[in-house]
């Protein structure tokens, strides 16, 4: 084989079971996909009541028993051990493990608090799910990655742990209250990247990697003016494509990524150099 080829093997997941929660929200078929087509089985887990969007239905229809869909809720350990259980019967041993489940709040009239009147009860709520759901699904499926002394999880994270997000990019909405992007959101990412270090220092002698990757801006239906915006502040001018982060995930996932533990990835377009 030439080197070549050799550094492009080093990328494949032939023969890898990954497990991708989430998988009905707006980033999971870009994770299934690529890992697919990296050559991995894969397990799409969501809750029961969730719809299957176009895109994930497609790669059902396309990819037959390679992939699976589960229902679970990140927020229930038993439905996360019930869907382990199915997918290592009819898939096989997870090796790979993708947080996706999260709450996010797009801009729109349904948030229409001011910053000192955001409930608690709110800010749990979002806490529960992109926090604790993700430790919950790592604690299910990392110990038999532990056991096994071989895993990769690969936690999604926001730009928005690093930054906070700019209030100006929604102004020219009107709404009253103006738009709050939830204070949890970035809150719980920012935690997400605490975990994704604690994780890789106590899982890594065990041959367990633990990164998180970061989406910045995702080109996804947003508003002219608030593209025009968010795209001026990114040194390459635009918002992610969805065909932008299906290579770093397989890169953090595959062999290729045999010697990064506990970084945060952030693709981003450059937003946060400013």
């Amino acid at each position: 084989m030439s080197a070549e080829g050799a550094a492009t093997e080093r990328f494949r997941l032939d023969g890898r079971v990954a497990v991708v929660t989430g998988a009905c929200g707006r980033l999971g078929p870009v994770w299934v996909e690529a890992l697919l087509d990296a050559g991995a089985r894969v397990a799409a887990l969501d809750l029961p009541d969730v719809p299957v969007p176009p895109a994930l239905q497609r790669l059902l229809e396309r990819h037959g028993d390679a992939l699976r869909l589960y229902h679970a809720d990140v927020r229930v350990r038993e439905t996360l051990e019930a869907a382990r259980e199915r997918c290592e019967t009819e898939l096989g041993p997870v090796r790979i493990l993708v947080n996706n489940a999260g709450i996010d709040q797009p801009p729109g009239p349904a948030q229409t608090w001011t910053l000192d009147q955001v409930p608690a009860r709110q800010f749990h709520d979002v806490l529960a799910v992109n926090v604790t759901g993700a430790f919950q699904a790592a604690q299910v499926f990392g110990a038999g990655m532990v056991a096994a002394g071989d895993g990769a999880i690969v936690n999604i994270g926001s730009l928005y742990a690093t930054v906070s997000p700019d209030a100006r990019l929604y102004e020219h909405l009107d709404l009253d209250p103006p738009f709050l992007k939830p204070p949890a959101y970035g809150a719980s990412k920012s935690a997400l990247l605490g975990l994704t270090r604690y994780l890789a220092a106590h899982w890594g002698p065990h041959g367990v990697r633990v990164n998180s990757l970061s989406p910045g801006g995702v080109r996804g239906g947003q508003d002219p003016q608030f593209r025009e915006k968010f795209e001026a502040r990114v040194p390459l001018g635009r918002m992610a494509e969805p065909a932008d982060l299906g290579g770093p995930l397989v890169f953090l996932a595959s062999p290729a990524a045999s010697y990064v533990n506990g970084i945060d990835l952030r693709v981003d377009g450059g937003y946060a150099v400013w």
